[in-house]
């Protein structure tokens, strides 16, 4: 199908061929859903649609957003009408587009858009003009990667509406604003239920302007429910809605600053007595910008992408917000595996990389206390860390190191200013470094000078920057308070930006996926891992298990403390490694079934020729099933400590279609009779699969109608079962 469509009488077309995809799963076969951008044959309507998801834009007498529709569902998410933007320009509100007069914000009849009109303050449209998708920014593919083929950017359609100024009484731009342009970007990607939407602003004048704020979307949606009260825990729209403008915490909901579900007091026909509905959605700054524009300069704002689900389904909404991040962050799925390694002494580093090339590990990172400092530029600490570099290369391995950003005093002149108060503290962090300071600007370019002068290729950016803001007038990096925070980001955004170019990994506590982050915290308690080793197992695999409802496995992290961590003593660690084999084993075990890494902390990987086999062994059969493994999971049962737990990891587009994984923590066998749904295995046509249990021997078994299959397992204390199936 070609994606431009712009002759009315390819519409039928288009629709009969997502007619006839929608009776496929996009999650297990997306490739007949590919977007198109058509015009609807009056010309009035400008649509894009993949069979999964549609959004149409009024472009007469206004443009505005008038269907954002869930195709698979037939459910219409749209209720009422919005500007496509609003921009407050040197202290002025002023909406892009957007049609008025609509009678009843409930639904949104199609003879009332005849009657509509256009807002005459409004900014107006005067082109469109089509695209296709735009990459964020490079992506240098270094190291292990699902699929190294993955697009990026990812393939699909993009439109560009053009907005000048409304027109005075007179028929000429409003001098307030004259040559001021706004271009309106949208997206929709192949395969997925998937929007993009982001402002350009461009002063064309010859005068400053400053954007006080602006919502860069808004949308009137179907409330989830409704309740005449008023209900302290709201159920949302069936959308997941992010921005590459995230920070200040490790799941998609905390680090979410610019997407707000507000109530709607115009939409007077909703239930709520109160009209406190949450049903507006709008993504916006928390604060300012307050971004001045000097002539011939543009604002380019955040993306929201906006991800329509087909269910309220746990499973299949985590499944689809993994692809999501597939999507739109393919770098996610690097999965080196990695050792932290505790010492920078050379002897000790050296003879750790040695042991990790040995036994099939990727990366290694100096480790917070190791003595790394990259903030010393010196010419005799880069020459040191470039030899150990070029040591780590010489055996294909990637080296990284740690460094500190916020959660750190550095002195009154550089840390960010309380507007309370007036003073430093009260950050997120408490006392924390303003990235705008002197100390920040000298801090990104010391990092980046080691980094390229080293030829480090990770880095795990702690404390990472989490949404501070700043009073301070005397910081060179932003004017005050208004433009602290977005100045703030867009320092930490160019810098990831830069190393994901570069091709350094990124480890990063806070959820700076579309900046260029592979990992954080699958979703630990640091205090955990001074637990006793048996139940630090047991917690892992549950922190596991639930940081998979919405991470793929290779975007968490977890840990395994081969030295004391956090206290404990002897009981918490697995050094000597030689007399907690078994441990050892159960903590590699539960990490790459999982098909995630965990952080190895300590000074070496063995310590004795078994040890070195037991790795060996582990991290082999990790690679011989590493493409399943780094696959999404369906989860089964979460450890209790009671009976028995596991997952089980799908892909259609591969020979081993799924793997499941379940453990016994009893301290004695169990025969247990478990089912499998494989319906995300792609398997359904066959009705029988071939099953491998624990690398041995394959039998046949059938599939019911829903796609499951039954599994009769012996697992023994303490230990696990492997099950791979394929066709």
């Amino acid at each position: 199908m070609r994606r431009f469509v712009l002759a009315s009488t390819c519409l039928f077309i288009a629709v009969v061929v997502h007619v006839a995809a929608a009776e496929q799963d996009w999650l297990v076969d997306a490739k007949p859903f590919v977007a198109c951008l058509m015009k609807s044959a009056d010309g009035r309507e400008l649509v894009l649609e993949n069979g999964l998801a549609r959004r149409v834009l009024r472009l007469e007498p206004a443009v505005a957003t008038v269907a954002l529709d869930a195709m698979a569902t037939n459910t219409r998410l749209l209720r009422a009408t919005e500007p496509e933007a609003t921009l407050v320009v040197d202290g002025r509100r002023v909406a892009v587009g957007g049609l008025l007069g609509q009678p009843d914000r409930a639904f949104l009849r199609p003879e009332w858009l005849d009657a509509m009109k256009g807002d005459p303050a409004a900014f107006r449209c005067v082109a469109v003009e089509p695209t296709t998708t735009v990459a964020r920014f490079p992506w240098k593919r270094v190291g292990h990667a699902e699929e190294p083929e993955r697009p990026w950017p990812p393939p699909g359609v993009g439109v560009v509406l053009r907005f000048e100024p409304p027109l005075a009484a007179d028929g000429a731009p409003d001098p307030a604003l004259a040559k001021l342009v706004v271009e309106v970007h949208y997206e929709l990607y192949d395969g997925i239920p998937l929007f993009a939407k982001w402002l350009v602003v461009t002063n064309g004048g010859t005068q400053p302007r400053r954007i006080d704020s602006f919502v860069a979307e808004e949308l009137a949606v179907v409330e989830a429910e409704s309740r005449v009260e008023d209900s302290p825990h709201w159920a949302l729209p069936n959308l997941t809605v992010v921005t590459d403008m995230a920070f200040g915490g490790m799941s998609t909901t905390s680090s979410n600053p610019c997407v707000q579900w507000r109530d709607e007091p115009d939409y007077a026909t909703q239930v709520n007595y109160d009209l406190k509905t949450p049903c507006r959605l709008v993504v916006a700054p928390p604060i300012g910008p307050g971004v001045v524009l000097d002539p011939g300069s543009s604002l380019v704002t955040m993306r929201t992408f906006e991800l329509l689900h087909d269910s309220g389904d746990r499973e299949r909404q985590g499944l689809a917000t993994r692809r999501m991040w597939r999507t739109l962050a393919p770098w996610v799925t690097e999965n080196p595996l990695l050792l932290h390694l505790t010492s920078v002494d050379p002897a000790v580093a050296k003879a750790a990389l040695d042991q990790a090339a040995d036994v099939g590990f990727e990366l290694v990172i100096l480790s917070f206390g190791s003595g790394l400092n990259m903030e010393d530029d010196s010419a005799a600490n880069v020459a040191k860390f470039k030899a150990l570099a070029d040591y780590a290369h010489a055996k294909s391995l990637r080296l990284g190191g740690y460094s500190l950003l916020a959660s750190r005093r550095i002195d009154d002149a550089n840390d960010c200013i309380n507007p309370k108060t007036g003073k430093c503290g009260g950050m997120t962090f408490g006392d924390s470094p303003c990235l705008g300071s002197r100390w920040g600007r000298d801090y990104f370019a010391k990092l980046t000078h080691f980094l390229d002068a080293t030829g480090f290729d990770a880095l795990e950016h702690d404390g990472s920057y989490p949404g501070d803001v700043c009073a301070s007038t005397s910081h060179p990096g932003h004017r005050g308070l208004d433009d602290s925070q977005w100045n703030q980001f867009a320092a930490i955004e160019f810098f990831y930006r830069r190393c994901r170019a570069r091709g350094v990994y990124l480890n990063v506590p806070d959820s700076y996926f579309l900046e260029g982050s592979s990992k954080i915290a699958m979703g630990y308690r640091e205090t955990n891992w001074s637990l006793p080793r048996a139940d630090q197992h047991i917690h892992a695999r549950q922190h596991l298990f639930d940081g998979t409802w919405e991470k793929t496995p290779s975007m968490g992290w977890m840990f395994v403390p081969l030295v004391q961590y956090q206290g404990g003593g002897a009981a918490a660690t697995i050094e000597p490694l030689h007399e907690h084999q078994e441990d050892y084993r159960t903590a590699l075990t539960n990490c790459l079934a999982f098909g995630a890494q965990a952080c190895y902390r300590g000074p070496r990987l063995y310590d004795d020729e078994a040890t070195r086999e037991l790795v060996k062994e582990r991290v082999a059969w990790f690679k011989r099933h590493r493409a399943i493994l780094e696959s999404d999971v369906v989860h089964l049962r979460r450890a209790d400590g009671q009976d028995w737990d596991g997952v089980v990891h799908v892909d259609p587009a591969l020979e081993e279609r799924a793997l499941a994984v379940v453990w016994n923590p009893l301290d004695h066998e169990i025969e247990r009779r478990i089912e499998l749904p494989l319906h995300y295995a792609g398997l359904g046509a066959d009705r029988t699969v071939a099953l491998t249990v624990d690398d041995g021997a394959t039998t046949r078994a059938g599939l019911d109608a829903q796609e499951r299959t039954l599994v009769t397992l012996t697992i023994p204390a303490k230990g696990w079962r492997t099950v791979v199936i394929a066709r």
